[in-house]
């Protein structure tokens, strides 16, 4: 009998529940409170900026947006959710769905975002909580032993997680095929983008990051922040990375594509990093390092570049002389959960700060791979000026065919993005065929 979500979910809160009865314990609490958080107004305005509810009380509770709740756990009763749900006719109510994660929790609903009172004890208080509320609590904030171990918890992923990060993955694929389309109909930037939104069945303050939808030039701004209401003149290219959350956990994708007036080498690149990253998430199993993942992203790189006619050296010299990091100066990837960058990725299990290499400093994750962690695989390559005219006067520009690098600029460059977990003997891939 198959398991389902539901079963899933109960058996990840009993889990949840057994290990921070033994991280209390180890570091001397009775119990925790956690703060959803809340959102904040704009200067002199009456709006609110975006909101996302804290880590670690989404990793209870699975309702992303909820605000000014509170969440208090101790050993050997059940976790005691306070709701805000106030009497409001500018909004509608907070309402709990009929399902049975409910029933494993004691609810109180109230009208003000006033924090529970405590019982006699010693008691943590965690998320976005001003010294004052602490203080008055008697609590202690944001511990840091204790955080830290909480945030390990969340390295490795119950089956519950992985299901909800398999659901974000489907939606959010069934958005890029959309904006595939969007783009090879003659679509803006923002036309994709709608297009997007309409297929993963999400609105804009739902996503877990601000989606990127770069037509040629733009797809070499890294994190390119707009989307162009008028049409491209030429289509060389289409980069889109954008998500979807599915119960507070997030899919990360990227994808490129090469337009009708792509060229030749840049339908080749799309090709080359593609087999990069193929090939790197065949390399994943437990026990590897990322960073050495990350090191031969740069090695494979660097020989499609030869391939391609872009620079005349061999490999190594590239990344000896720095030109695959300017013509890639992003991370291989990061851990990817409840948040898109998660907690602990440059943190080994006993908490041993792990930073990134000093030529690589971009790098989120400095971990050795273990089974049940959910990453992102993203290798890519641009054509960004600011990070490539500067090789010109040194003996590196030498090895760089700046005709070639020239003729791809329009197209602005590629990436290619999958959310890979990490099994007992290699790596499963979440993300669907785009």
């Amino acid at each position: 009998m198959k398991e389902t979500l539901e079963h899933k979910q109960l058996a990840h809160l009993k889990a949840l529940m057994t290990s921070y009865e033994t991280h209390l314990a180890a570091h001397g609490f009775d119990g925790v409170l956690i703060y959803s958080g809340h959102p904040h107004r704009h200067f002199a305005d009456d709006q609110h900026a975006s909101f996302a509810t804290y880590g670690h009380f989404m990793h209870w509770v699975p309702l992303q947006g909820l605000d000014h709740s509170w969440l208090l756990i101790r050993p050997g009763k059940a976790p005691k959710l306070q709701l805000h749900a106030p009497a409001d006719f500018w909004h509608l109510g907070t309402e709990l769905p009929d399902e049975a994660w409910v029933d494993a929790f004691s609810i109180e609903r109230v009208a003000t975002p006033a924090p529970p009172r405590l019982p006699a004890g010693r008691f943590a208080l965690l998320g976005e909580v001003d010294a004052d509320t602490a203080k008055a609590l008697g609590a202690e904030l944001n511990p840091a032993a204790l955080t830290q171990a909480l945030d390990e918890g969340r390295v490795r992923k119950s089956d519950y997680e992985i299901a909800c990060l398999h659901e974000a993955n489907r939606r959010a694929g069934l958005g890029h095929r959309a904006a595939r389309e969007a783009f090879f109909e003659g679509g803006t930037e923002l036309d994709i983008q709608l297009a997007y939104l309409g297929a993963s069945r999400q609105r804009e303050s739902d996503l877990p990051y601000q989606n990127i939808v770069g037509v040629n030039r733009h797809a070499a701004v890294l994190h390119y922040q707009h989307y162009e209401r008028t049409p491209a003149r030429s289509h060389h290219s289409l980069l889109v990375d954008a998500g979807n959350r599915f119960r507070g956990y997030s899919a990360d994708i990227t994808r490129t594509w090469a337009g009708g007036d792509a060229s030749d080498t840049f339908a080749g690149l799309i090709e080359g990093v593609t087999t990069i990253q193929h090939n790197l998430t065949k390399a994943i199993a437990p026990g590897v390092g990322y960073p050495a993942l990350h090191a031969r992203m740069h090695q494979e790189l660097g020989a499609l570049l030869g391939e391609l006619g872009i620079i005349r050296c061999d490999a190594a010299s590239a990344v000896e002389q720095g030109i695959t990091r300017a013509f890639c100066p992003h991370g291989l990837g990061h851990l990817l959960g409840l948040q898109v960058h998660d907690v602990a990725g440059r943190r080994a299990a006993d908490g041993t700060e792990l930073a990134a290499p000093a030529e690589h400093p971009a790098l989120r994750l400095t971990r050795t791979l273990e089974m049940g962690m959910v990453l992102t695989m993203e290798p890519g390559c641009y054509v960004i000026p600011m990070l490539l005219d500067p090789l010109r006067d040194k003996a590196a520009g030498g090895d760089i065919h700046w005709d070639a690098v020239e003729a791809l600029a329009p197209h602005g460059g590629v990436r290619i993005e999958d959310n890979v977990l990490v099994t007992n003997d290699g790596a499963e891939n979440l993300t669907p065929v785009i």
